[in-house]
């Protein structure tokens, strides 16, 4: 897995976090917005990297993690199915850092929210007048708990999945325990504590659903996951009131390891390692 750090803010785009409990249409600012909540649905379709539905691959088993967090590096409108990525209305991207080498995402500067909190808000003056069809967002990192067979137990554990496409970490923190990095991780790079142990590896594979692979492909490397609003996203440029997009992120089964004894548990001690922790789809739906 990779971890992708979010950035400071940039221009006047705000990428902020709120409780549960804050109303996402009243934001601080007093112009309106266009407010990106971000949900978890684990009933949604579990979908592989063109948009298809996808089976659990042979050899493999999998899992609906719990989450507990998760963050994002750049978010994009595209017009149509034809728009290519950087060529929508850009809302949001993270500055980069070039301290551990290559440039990379900053985890230092990352936000991270949990189901029900705002992703994002943009005032909507500032957002190009038109008609968008899909909203793309680029996913950075991601905690969730997931359940491992330990000594004939079954016991919770906490993964620390990044998926950006590089991402430059001093220290992070699974659950209870930090791990010291200083330095980059390409995607894919994971970190895994339970109450007995702490481990990090690297997974080879991260889905990233793009039903527009056809027609407006991502590069590869990148956590861009793309999906459809369910009505298109009209922007007048003379909205008085806050626009409000709920972000239902795909977990359905979206945890997936190599099962060496075929029976369906994860035992990382007998040697099963994560295969693949992306999201398996998302769906922008505007909320009245």
């Amino acid at each position: 897995m990779k971890y992708c750090i979010v950035g400071v803010l940039v221009a006047a785009f705000c990428f902020s976090s709120c409780s549960k409990n804050d109303d996402p249409h009243t934001p601080d600012s007093q112009s309106p917005q266009l407010i990106f909540v971000v949900a978890f649905d684990e009933n949604q379709p579990r979908l592989n990297n063109i948009g298809n539905p996808a089976v659990i691959a042979a050899g493999n088993a999998a899992q609906t993690p719990v989450f507990h967090g998760i963050s994002a590096h750049y978010f994009e409108l595209a017009a149509n199915k034809y728009t290519a990525l950087g060529k929508g209305a850009v809302l949001y991207k993270a500055p980069e850092t070039t301290q551990g080498g290559d440039a990379a995402i900053d985890f230092e500067k990352s936000t991270i929210v949990q189901g029900g909190d705002t992703l994002l808000s943009v005032p909507l003056d500032q957002i190009a007048v038109g008609t968008y069809e899909y909203l793309r967002v680029s996913l950075a990192y991601q905690k969730y708990a997931v359940t491992l067979r330990y000594n004939n137990m079954d016991i919770e554990g906490y993964l620390a999945s990044f998926i950006g496409f590089n991402t430059y970490i001093k220290t992070h923190q699974v659950n209870t325990q930090s791990i010291a990095v200083n330095g980059n991780r390409k995607q894919g790079y994971w970190a895994f504590e339970t109450p007995y142990s702490l481990n990090e590896g690297q997974a080879n594979i991260t889905t990233v659903p793009n039903p527009l692979f056809a027609t407006s492909p991502i590069p590869a490397g990148s956590c861009v996951v793309t999906g459809a609003f369910d009505t298109p996203l009209h922007i007048s440029g003379n909205e008085t009131k806050s626009i409000v997009v709920k972000v239902s992120l795909s977990n359905n089964h979206s945890f997936e390891w190599k099962d060496l004894n075929g029976n369906g548990y994860w035992e990382p001690l007998s040697g099963e390692s994560p295969v693949d922790m992306g999201i398996r789809g998302m769906l922008p739906t505007i909320l009245d």
